[in-house]
């Protein structure tokens, strides 16, 4: 009987191959990262949805493997559909599970191509990835289509990262959304990663400022939420972050219960508020309502800076909700090439504006 913690003897009475794949075994499951809920992956889905097994398998296992992709089944669906030499370039990330966070949106976790540790290069940087996918323009012709998302995993998680998705109804020049959540666990999802955001001129978070004040619309909590686990997780930054998510129904609040046990875990260090914008309040509800007012932004956020403290407030969600709280994001001139140009900041105005803070003090996501 195998004991828990303990290295076991192998048994030298049994064959090479056969020791050998149970070191392979042990190594896989030295690695299996663990699921949305933080238990450990059955070996059975972690093995049918990495690259690592299938590079690891020998003798019979590699010769049923090699005739299965040599017959004539329909191959893993991928959210990128472009042919096998483009997407030769776009790594592939199985996904290894999903669970649904409302009626439209989904969390869902994907593995790492076996070279990669983190998905990103440092990992106490947040990061963001491009997700391939061919789609139609607005004018109906094919195109490829690629949408950012950034993981709701800390970046120094291993072998995995967590995508927050919402499924959009497909559209001509859109569908992504629905594309990934229509991904179902052991098919593939074709994405880049993405070049470090620079917030006001640098990607560091930790310990950067005093005060953070975090602006969620919607599905606009998924960077944030990135960002207040790298802050939390460092017991040593004494950043103090408030976060204001609104949706439209106390059903729409995604990742509620996960915020609210980081909030009870975190007292002093981080706190959370709702808003509710659809019009009937439930019944009991002690948060907000609206979509965002001067009053809203003095009660939920931190001031803005002064007194020898800094505080930073960020902003995600659709253009119109960025827009009524710190106003529209700007675009450089185009570039040599024709391409659009780098996005920048802009001024601010809106709540933010009217509220008192800087333009030193806002980030537009």
């Amino acid at each position: 009987m195998m004991v828990a913690g303990r290295r076991q003897p192998y048994n030298n009475k049994f064959p090479f191959p056969f020791v050998k794949m149970l070191i392979i075994r042990r190594q896989v499951a030295a690695v299996r990262p663990t699921n949305v809920h933080r238990r450990r992956i059955p070996p059975a889905v972690w093995a049918a949805s990495t690259v690592l097994l299938n590079t690891c398998c020998v003798g019979p296992v590699a010769a049923a493997a090699a005739a299965a992709a040599s017959s004539t089944s329909t191959p893993p669906h991928t959210c990128d559909t472009m042919s096998a030499s483009a997407s030769s370039s776009v790594p592939q990330y199985p996904l290894l599970e999903k669970s649904r966070q409302s009626h439209d949106s989904w969390l869902l976790r994907f593995g790492l191509p076996s070279h990669r540790v983190h998905l990103g290069d440092d990992p106490m940087l947040p990061t963001c990835i491009s997700v391939h996918h061919n789609g139609t323009s607005e004018e109906g012709m094919a195109k490829l289509l690629k949408k950012s998302y950034s993981p709701t995993s800390h970046p120094s998680v291993t072998g995995t990262f967590d995508l927050l998705v919402k499924a959009y109804p497909p559209r001509p020049g859109g569908g992504v959304g629905a594309a990934i959540c229509a991904l179902e666990p052991g098919q593939l999802l074709h994405g880049k990663l993405k070049s470090e955001r620079l917030v006001h001129g640098s990607p560091v978070i930790a310990k950067r400022w005093d005060r953070i004040g975090l602006v969620a619309g919607g599905t606009g909590v998924a960077p944030l939420v990135q960002i207040i686990r790298i802050v939390l997780d460092d017991p040593t930054d004494k950043t103090q972050i408030r976060l204001l998510s609104i949706n439209c129904h106390e059903d729409d609040i995604l990742m509620r219960r996960e915020l609210d046990e980081l909030a009870r875990r975190h007292p002093g260090r981080f706190s959370v508020s709702y808003s509710l914008t659809g019009g009937r309040v439930p019944e009991g509800w002690s948060g907000y309502t609206g979509r965002g007012t001067v009053e809203m932004a003095k009660e939920a956020l931190p001031p803005p800076s002064g007194d020898g403290r800094t505080t930073m407030v960020l902003v995600c969600g659709t253009d119109g909700f960025r827009d009524r709280w710190a106003g529209p994001i700007a675009r450089a001139p185009p570039l040599a090439d024709g391409t659009k140009g780098p996005k920048i900041q802009g001024p601010l105005l809106g709540i933010l504006k009217e509220a008192g803070y800087d333009a030193s003090d806002v980030f537009k996501y």
